[in-house]
C-alpha cells in the first residue's frame, strides 16, 4: 500500500463515529465501523428485513451488498488520507459469489494504493457465521480530492 498520509488514533475514531452517525444514509442502513485503522476498514450492517431483495428464496437485496462494500473501500481509502482530504466513487466492480443469508454481514476493505488522486481498495463481504465463504467480492476505485487541491 502506498499513502502519503495516515490519521493518527484520535482522529481515526472521529472518522469512525462520522462515518456511522454523520453520513445520513450510513446511519439509516445501520452501518458500524467495526475496525477502523490506516489502510483497513471493517464495517458490519445489521439484517432488517427490508434488505430482502428476494423473498422466494430468501436472500438479501444485491444493492445492499454493494452499498456495504462501496463505503467499506472509501472508508479503508480515507483512512490512509488525512482528515480534510475527500474520497468518492470512480468505479467499483463487485461480483455476487452466492445469495446473502438473512443475517448480519461485514465487510473489509483493505487498500491496495493510495495515490495523489486515486484509490485503489479490494474489499469482501461475508457474513460472521462463515467468513470464508464471502457473499460478494470487489475492487472499487475512488477519487481523492486532497485539501490542497482547492476545488
Amino acid at each position: 500500500m502506498q499513502s502519503n498520509s495516515a490519521l493518527d488514533p484520535e482522529t481515526l475514531d472521529k472518522v469512525r463515529e462520522f462515518f456511522s452517525r454523520g453520513i445520513p444514509f450510513n446511519n439509516f442502513l445501520g452501518m458500524e465501523v467495526v475496525t477502523f485503522e490506516t489502510g483497513f476498514a471493517r464495517v458490519r450492517i445489521p439484517f432488517r428485513s427490508e434488505f430482502v431483495g428476494d423473498p422466494f428464496r430468501p436472500a438479501l437485496h444485491g444493492g445492499v451488498v454493494a452499498t456495504l462494500v462501496d463505503a467499506t473501500g472509501g472508508a479503508a481509502v480515507w483512512s490512509s488520507l488525512s482528515i480534510a482530504d475527500r474520497v468518492s466513487t470512480i468505479d467499483i466492480r463487485v461480483d455476487y459469489l452466492r445469495p446473502g443469508r438473512l443475517e448480519e454481514v461485514i465487510a473489509e476493505a483493505r487498500v491496495r494504493r493510495a495515490g495523489n488522486r486515486v484509490g485503489v481498495a479490494q474489499i469482501v463481504a461475508f457474513h460472521p457465521s462463515a467468513p470464508d465463504d464471502h457473499i460478494a467480492e470487489a475492487m472499487g476505485v475512488y477519487s481523492i480530492r486532497r485539501e490542497t487541491d482547492g476545488r
